[in-house]
């Protein structure tokens, strides 16, 4: 397993190498005033230094090892006992050998007092440096984990926006064929014309399909091309009133075909006729677009595959961040459409 998390401490190494060496050996007797000659205390605090470049260098490719093998949610405690293990026996020993080394350079006997409490002195830097470095790991490993979530969630929203944009064609070309099989029946000729419009409408859903937005103004051109589609059924027993200013139609953003599902839908469950004329008004208040008609329910209902109007609500909740909202009071069905406004 390669461990994927990088950290710059080229820097922090520099320092703290020398900042060691030259303390520790300075607070533990091992150099003392006495120690009068330069060449001599350079030798020394460069040999020092040489220690304390082991020991962090050693102790880090350690920690690295460990970190990819071991997890601090998932096995804490054995982690620990490892990193601590480690830790000790690699920079006692190592400190040990290389004080041993160095009182014999010197011509001196050995002081195991010195020698221990040194070592000890090492230990507890080499701890407290490494649990600086667990808590880099855990802020980086927390930092990869955000980042790693937020792509996976846009992935997945990016997914379920797909699928939804992918129901909107069989939804309605199975309206349209129910109303192209009606014509058929009852006027050959108007359906030949129907078929001319119904292309003409549906290359504009393939050309849009991609396009998470499109200007108000544009949804409503096409949105006149479908209801001259549906006038061919229905002559003039279908109206549909705008209430919307023209500065209006380019000042706001909406998820495309949005209003032709909402009418579609008006079609497919209400009664429409010359004895049952359909009125429906469309209008813009507070930023969001009211669409309002009068139930009349169909005597028979056509089968329903069920997703228009969840498939809007779903569209509008991953592309506007607001859902669309429905209601139904004095025989009338009311929904509205959430839109953006296109800032300056």
């Amino acid at each position: 397993m390669e461990n994927k998390i990088d950290i710059n401490d080229k820097l922090v190494r520099i320092i703290g190498v020398q900042f060691f060496g030259i303390i520790i050996p300075n607070a533990t007797g091992l150099v003392s005033s006495n120690d009068r000659s330069v060449t001599y205390l350079m030798l020394t605090y460069g040999y020092f230094i040489l220690i304390s470049f082991l020991i962090w260098q050693g102790n880090r490719w350690l920690l690295f090892r460990l970190e990819e093998r071991y997890n601090w949610f998932i096995n804490p405690a054995q982690k620990l006992i490892m990193i601590l293990g480690a830790n000790m026996f690699y920079t006692s020993m190592l400190v040990v050998v290389m004080l041993l080394i160095w009182y014999q350079g010197v011509g001196q006997v050995a002081d195991w007092e010195v020698i221990k409490i040194t070592a000890g002195v090492c230990v507890v830097c080499v701890i407290f440096i490494t649990h600086t470095y667990e808590t880099v790991f855990l802020i980086k490993e927390r930092e990869s984990d955000k980042v790693k979530t937020e792509k996976l969630e846009k992935a997945r929203v990016q997914a379920e926006l797909e699928a939804l944009k992918n129901q909107i064609d069989p939804h309605f070309m199975f309206n349209s064929l129910n109303s192209l099989s009606y014509l058929i029946e009852y006027d050959p000729a108007k359906a030949k014309e129907f078929t001319e419009s119904l292309a003409e409408v549906y290359r504009y859903i393939l050309s849009n399909k991609d396009r998470r937005l499109v200007i108000l103004q544009d949804e409503l051109l096409f949105l006149q091309k479908y209801l001259s589609l549906l006038s061919l059924r229905f002559d003039d027993a279908l109206q549909v009133n705008f209430e919307i200013d023209e500065k209006s139609k380019n000042e706001y953003l909406i998820p495309p075909i949005s209003i032709f599902i909402v009418i579609e839908n008006v079609v497919k469950h209400n009664e429409i006729s010359k004895r049952s004329p359909m009125n429906v008004n469309v209008s813009l208040k507070e930023e969001s677009l009211h669409i309002e008609n009068k139930i009349v329910v169909k005597k028979v209902l056509h089968h329903s595959s069920k997703i228009g109007l969840a498939n809007l609500e779903e569209r509008f909740r991953i592309i506007v961040g607001k859902g669309v909202s429905t209601h139904i009071s004095d025989g009338r069905f009311k929904i509205q459409l959430p839109m953006l406004k296109i800032s300056n």
